[in-house]
């Protein structure tokens, strides 16, 4: 049975059910800590992936540059 179903079964009231048996000093933190672990699992990556194609864009943006700057190097045939 799960804690919402007991709950209802025996008519008790929220604030019970929050108090979780004297407990709620370590289950809501716990429930808090699990909460914010698989927001930063789920932000970690996408800000990751941002971060490596803005520093690809910006490394071939200055290949690029480099390549209009300098003259390529003509080739002249061995004798």
């Amino acid at each position: 049975m799960s804690a919402m179903q007991h709950l209802l079964a025996v008519g008790g009231d929220a604030a019970t059910f929050f108090r979780m048996g004297g407990y709620a000093a370590y289950v809501w933190p716990a429930y808090a800590v699990f909460f914010a672990v698989l927001v930063a699992d789920n932000v970690a990556p996408r800000l990751r992936r941002r971060r490596i194609l803005r520093e690809l864009r910006d490394r071939l943006a200055r290949q690029a540059a480099r390549e209009r700057r300098a003259p390529s190097p003509s080739v002249t045939p061995l004798p």
